[in-house]
């Protein structure tokens, strides 16, 4: 006896991605404005680029915003409950281990509390949550030629658990 075809149809596959394609911000619900950029600002060390009702922008560097915050549909709103599909986290990447390091500073000086520090082979990252309990990953990006690969020269990625005090090391060089 034969089984019947199936009549769901197949994966779409178009052409990948161009490569030089970036994700140019994230624009993210809050609940209070200000406590999102006394975080984002007065921690991280962002700067506000522009602001309008509800709303801030804010960069490092000058660029026009790399994170858009804003109380439009959130105003004293709750983070969605645990179960829920939304956004995972919002990963910010530092040039340097020595900038990395720095963010990490700044962490322990605002006693922000961290949920994971993790080596990636790829990256170093530190995991911790905003005001509003949106997922944070600060990491750095080891060089390219450093990534670890498996016998098959294919990415080899793992978690590991990311030396805090020799991170932290980088701020006396």
């Amino acid at each position: 006896m034969s089984s019947p075809a199936s009549t769901e149809p197949a994966p779409l596959r178009l052409p990948t991605i161009d490569a030089g394609v970036r994700i140019g911000h994230v624009h993210l619900k809050v609940a209070d404005l200000q406590r999102a950029l006394d975080f984002y600002c007065g921690v991280l060390g962002f700067t506000l680029t522009t602001s309008r009702p509800g709303a801030a922008f804010i960069s490092a560097g000058g660029y026009h915003h790399h994170l858009g915050l804003n109380t439009w549909e959130s105003l004293g709103g709750q983070p969605p409950a645990q179960g829920t599909t939304g956004l995972y986290h919002t990963a910010i990447l530092y040039p340097t281990r020595r900038l990395l390091a720095d963010a990490l500073h700044r962490l322990i000086v605002a006693k922000i509390p961290l949920e994971g520090a993790s080596d990636h082979g790829v990256s170093e990252a530190l995991y911790l949550r905003d005001p509003d309990d949106n997922g944070v990953e600060l990491y750095r990006d080891r060089p390219k030629e450093e990534w670890p690969k498996k016998p098959d020269g294919s990415l080899q990625m793992y978690t590991h658990p990311l030396d805090l005090h020799d991170l932290l090391g980088e701020l006396d060089k």
